[in-house]
């Protein structure tokens, strides 16, 4: 049996994640993202490379000043391995929901993220490759479990990928860049298109960082 998500309203987690999110900007120069459209009416996932302590940071940055203001989000939720969520109970209430990879109950988180995004609103921040990687490898391996999610997704979902990648150039604090894709939907959603965009996009995010060296 899977520990469901039971978050507290979407206001008070922004209350209480915005002093964090306050002091963790301060760390960093500059923070730049590109705009691309959200759709109304749609539940998402919002795609990361997973690459390290700031990940979800990151992610709940993306949520709050950028999604948020373009479509009100109802709920903010994420996959948290079992485990972690039985040492951690106040995670359920951030809206973390469990997964046990390798285990029978895994359908069942599928099967209850996918209920999540039937609900337009809510969000699901997903890392695809599954463990943490280098923000810079020119291949981004995804697992199947966004297949399996976006498969039994019903409702309306749109599918949204971050590159994340961090420069210092002349600062002594790091700039973000947040490079966005907009992957369409799930009732176009093919698994290997999806890979093959996300891997083209996430080497131009690369490039695009690149000075004066040719690769």
């Amino acid at each position: 049996m899977i520990i469901k998500a039971k978050p507290i309203p979407i206001f008070f987690i922004r209350l209480g994640i915005g002093p964090l999110l306050w002091f963790y900007r301060r760390r960093f120069n500059k923070m730049i993202l590109n705009d691309i459209d959200i759709k109304p009416g749609h539940s998402y996932i919002l795609m990361c490379n997973h690459f390290g302590f700031f990940d979800g940071f990151f992610a709940y940055y993306l949520c709050f000043k950028f999604i948020n203001k373009k479509q009100k989000l109802k709920g903010i939720y994420t996959m948290s391995v079992k485990k972690q969520m039985e040492k951690n109970w106040w995670l359920k209430y951030t809206g973390s929901f469990s997964v046990e990879p390798g285990k029978r109950s895994v359908d069942e988180s599928l099967d209850y993220a996918a209920e999540l995004l039937n609900e337009p609103g809510n969000l699901l921040i997903y890392y695809p490759q599954g463990n943490l990687e280098s923000a810079y490898i020119r291949q981004i391996e995804f697992k199947d479990g966004i297949y399996e999610i976006v498969s039994r997704t019903k409702g309306n979902c749109q599918l949204i990928w971050s590159s994340v990648l961090l420069e210092y150039f002349e600062s002594t604090k790091p700039s973000v860049y947040f490079n966005l894709l907009d992957c369409s939907t799930n009732h176009d959603f093919d698994f290997e298109q999806l890979k093959e965009k996300v891997n083209a996009h996430h080497l131009q995010s690369i490039k695009k960082n690149i000075r004066f060296t040719k690769e």
